[in-house]
Formats: structure tokens, sequence, C-alpha cells
């Protein structure tokens, strides 16, 4: 939707944008705002000492002042959701232009904002520890468009939910939108609960590298047919969400639901498993599998100094078994004097097999015939693993992340799969710097949000795998990375819905993740408060993007 922007033009088969801005517009203090705003923002936002977060969706992007009223944007290559892209605030040049980078994140300007929305900041107040209590806004006399009907709102901090709910309780706030669903839904009072929807949605993420068992398909494709979707919204949401099976979410993006759903069908999770050879042996409720080790005939030939080879690499690896045989542990492939001094002590140690038939006292350090037979013996005997299926899920240590993984333990165990839930008490910042960014975790409990126009480069291209990629299930697919750079480069919606379409089967019959629910946003508003639009928005902020169309009062007036 424009804003400050009257129209553009897409050009040059999606490599261009010019953007023509609206005429008379203003900063809220007075001052004009220009194309060269525009400019300053974007530049800033390219330049790395600045450290913006924003930094990654304007590489490569050139930004140039073709008049007053039009800024032109031109790509390396097409990207169809740039138009989202130039969503992004813009700041004013007048006042940030001679503050040095390293001073931006704690100028004074930061608590004193210009904008040019229907408000301005009025008052920020704060405790005595410094943090913001209340901030007020009023109606901004420079707003380009029609003046708000309300004339003020104010906005306040809380340090915990009791004393927010409080606070609603005693009537002195007319809006919360930051508690969980289920306890929004239990205040009480003359309130409205407006309902939104977010192309945001939740998933565990399996991470292969971490974990071997969840490296295997089966036990993925058993884990979904295992989920119960719609007892976690019920219980954790109050029924406030929508169960989803692909990352396109086909109320909002128009695209049809894949052919291949698991549905909740836990016997058939469990039948996917036994197949696999999972088995509940000892009967404790948890799956194992017995995996098998070594056999067959190692060392075939007969083996010396300055011998070189697999063979000889074969022969390193099995004499580093043993420390006090081959303490260097030297793998090289080889045969050098330390693999020789190895060979002498594993002969002396196995001498009534090796030495003593052919009249020897010492070793040779020479690999030949009763060697390779006790060689082949001792390292290619065949071993037993009981591997247990079980894998550790990691969560931000919130009660709704809880909730839902204590559920998701619940289901899985009724498949023989042990889940330890790991809680990391961190904020939300941290959380991504210290388990997402290093990909520290066997599988994740994590919301994703995608955009109104949907590009899922980010979080399933393979290149992704690694920070600042968000493809937190280390996916790879050739295939389906060839359809996420074809999708995101046409501008052609239809063909871009097909490419979508294609990609969303693959992946789901890879089943690289569990997809959940995506969850209705709630904002709970007082009745003596109207004109507020329910509807799909970009973010939970955009729930304020018609605000000077809200109202509380209503008058006649002749016409």
């Amino acid at each position: 939707m424009p804003d400050l922007a009257k129209n553009y033009k897409v050009e040059e088969d999606g490599k261009v944008y010019d953007i023509y801005l609206k005429d008379n517009l203003f900063w809220s203090d007075g001052k004009e705002f220009s194309v060269d705003d525009v400019i300053f923002t974007v530049k800033t936002i390219q330049n790395q000492d600045y450290k913006s977060p924003l930094f990654t969706s304007f590489l490569g992007v050139e930004v140039e002042k073709i008049n007053n009223q039009v800024v032109r944007f031109r790509l390396k290559n097409p990207y169809s959701p740039f138009l989202e892209t130039l969503t992004i605030k813009i700041i004013p040049k007048h006042i940030w232009e001679n503050i040095p980078p390293q001073n931006f994140p704690l100028a004074d300007y930061n608590l004193q904002p210009i904008g040019n929305g229907p408000f301005e900041l009025k008052r920020l107040a704060k405790d005595k520890l410094g943090y913001i209590k209340s901030l007020s806004l009023l109606s901004n006399p420079y707003y380009y468009d029609k003046t708000p009907f309300i004339s003020g709102i104010s906005f306040y901090f809380f340090k915990n939910e009791a004393d927010l709910i409080k606070a609603w309780e005693k009537k002195e706030i007319k809006g919360i939108a930051t508690l969980s669903s289920q306890k929004l839904l239990n205040l009480k009072g003359d309130l409205q609960i407006y309902h939104f929807s977010l192309p945001k949605y939740f998933d565990v993420s399996f991470n292969p590298e971490k974990s071997k068992i969840l490296a295997e398909k089966e036990i993925r494709e058993a884990l979904n047919y295992g989920t119960n979707k719609k007892e976690i919204i019920q219980e954790v949401l109050s029924g406030e969400g929508k169960i989803i099976d692909s990352p396109l979410l086909s109320e909002i993006f128009n695209i049809p639901s894949p052919p291949k759903i698991y549905q909740f069908d836990p016997e058939r999770g469990k039948e996917i498993l036994e197949k696999a050879g999972w088995q509940d042996s000892n009967q404790d409720g948890i799956r194992e599998k017995v995996i098998k080790k070594g056999g067959g005939l190692i060392f075939k030939s007969d083996l010396k100094l300055g011998s070189r080879g697999e063979e000889v690499r074969n022969l390193q690896a099995c004499l580093v078994q043993d420390t006090q045989i081959y303490p260097e542990g030297e793998i090289s492939g080889i045969f050098g004097q330390k693999t020789k001094e190895a060979v002498i002590k594993f002969q002396e140690k196995y001498s009534k097999d090796i030495l003593e038939p052919g009249g020897l006292k010492t070793g040779t350090g020479t690999v030949s015939k009763n060697t390779r037979i006790k060689l082949n013996e001792v390292c290619g005997q065949i071993t037993e693993e009981i591997l247990p299926l079980k894998f550790s899920l990691t969560i931000i240590d919130q009660e709704e992340f809880s909730r839902v993984a204590d559920l998701l333990k619940k289901q899985w165990k009724e498949l023989g799969i042990e889940v330890e839930v790991k809680k990391v008490n961190l904020p939300s910042h941290e959380f991504e710097q210290e388990i997402i960014k290093p990909r520290d975790y066997e599988s994740i409990l994590f919301g994703k949000v995608i955009g109104l126009i949907p590009d899922l480069f980010s979080f399933w291209h393979s290149s992704q795998k690694k920070e600042p990629g968000l493809n937190l299930a280390l996916y790879e697919n050739k295939e389906a990375d060839k359809l996420l750079e074809e999708a995101r480069q046409t501008l052609n919606e239809e063909e871009r819905k097909g490419k979508y379409e294609e990609f969303q089967n693959i992946l789901i019959d890879d089943a690289p993740v569990v997809f959940l629910y995506s969850p209705t946003y709630l904002y709970l508003v007082s009745k003596d408060i109207k004109g507020i639009k329910e509807g799909l928005i970009a973010n939970s902020s955009k729930r304020f993007i018609d605000i000077e169309n809200w109202y509380i009062k209503i008058k006649r007036v002749w016409k």
C-alpha cells in the first residue's frame, strides 16, 4: 500500500523500481521530507559500520536520485518481494547525518524520534532505574493525510503480566496485545477482541548434523504422523490458531494445500518405525535399534615399510584403537617407521597367534599372513551397538513454548520416542546468537515470519544452512534449490505460485520439519474505541495501520 509514495513503476524485468513520492511531505518537526532522506536511510543500512539488521536486504542494491520527487532502486537480479523490502521506515537526514556510526545506538534522538506518521512523540517517562514506563503521542500537525479522530494515545510498559492485568482491571488501560491467548480470553470487562492473521507459523526443525537419529527420513515421517496439532492449538492457544502443513499458508498465499499431508495417525507412525528396525525389545516404552559394526576381511596384502594406500590407512585405523600399541595415532596411508613400531607391538601382544607359529620371539614389523589373520580377527569382528530412539528439543524458556514442548514430548512418547526438552532461559536476541547462529540443537521449536510476498529462500535454500541464513533444518535438495531461485526472480504471480507449489510438495515429502500451527494474533480493546478493522497484517505493529480512522465519540453534523 502506498504511504509516502503515491505510485511506483517496475521496469527492466524487475531489476528497476522507480518510486514517486507524494507532494508536500514533512517531518513532524516541520522540516520538508525528500528523496534525500530515502537515499540517506538506504546508504546508512548499506554501510557495515552501522551494523544494520537490514544490511542483507539491501546488499547489492543501487539507489539513485532521479529528481526531488523520484528515487530509483536498481537490483542486480530480479527479486519479486522487493516491494515489501521498501516498507522500511525512513530516518531524517537532517537529524542523523552528523552522528558517527558508533554513536547511533546511544544517541538521544533514539528517545526523541522524528517521524512522518499520523502521530508524533510528545512525552517519554522513565522510572528511577531508567526503564521506560510510558510514552505519549499526539496527532502530528504536519501529517500529509487527514487528522486522526483520536487526538492522543499513550503506551504503558509493565514489568510483568500480573501488573499488566491489574492495570486492565483498574481500567487504567484500554488495550492489551502481549498476553497469551488463554489469558486474554479470560479477561473480563466491556471489551472487544480483534482477530488478525499473520504470515507467521511455528514448526520443529530437525538438525541431522547434531543427531544421526533425525537424519533418518523414516523417523521424521513418524514424528509427523505422531503429532496431534489440533490438541496443541486447543490446549495451548485456546483454539486461536490454524493447523499448518506447509510453510506457504494457504489462506494467505492462495496456494493449494499439498497432496501429501501428515494427518495425525500414531499407528501409522509406529508402523513406519517398526519397518525401519526400531523396536522396544526391553519393553521400557522407548524404542531402540541394534547397529552392527565391522565384519569382513580388511587386510589381504603383505604390507611393510614404504607401503602406501588405502590398506595402509586401514591398518593404521586398526592399530590406533589401542593407544598402548600406536600412541601417535597418525593415519596417513603411508607405512612409516612409527607404523612399523606399532605393528611390532601388535605382533608381540598377540605373539602366541603371530610369532610362535613361525618360531619368532620378536616382532618383524612386516604385515604378512599370520599378522593379517589376527588383524582381521581384531578389527574385522562384528560389534553391536544398541541405539535408543531419543533426541533433545530446544526451546526458549517461555510459557507457550514450554506447554507446546511438553505436549510434543507426551505425543511422541506414544510412538516410543523419548524427547528431552531443553529450556534455554535467554532473551530472544541472545537465544538467536547462542543457539540459532551456531545451530546448537538437535531439534528446535521456533517461529518463522515469511512476509506477505513470500520469499522462502533464506528458510530452505541449501546456501542458507549457516548463519545469517534461517535454514534451521539444514535442508538440502538440489531440485528445491532451483525452484526457490526461480520463484524469487519472477514477477509473474501465477508462475511464482506454480514454483512454490512444486517446492512445497518436495519439501513435505522430505519431512525436514514438523509443521505445527499459525497463531491468531489477538488484540483486546475496550468497546469505547471503534473503527478497528480485523484482517491480514504483515506483523503485529500493523494493527495500527489505519489508526487515524479509529474513534471514540460520535457526533451529529449537518451536511
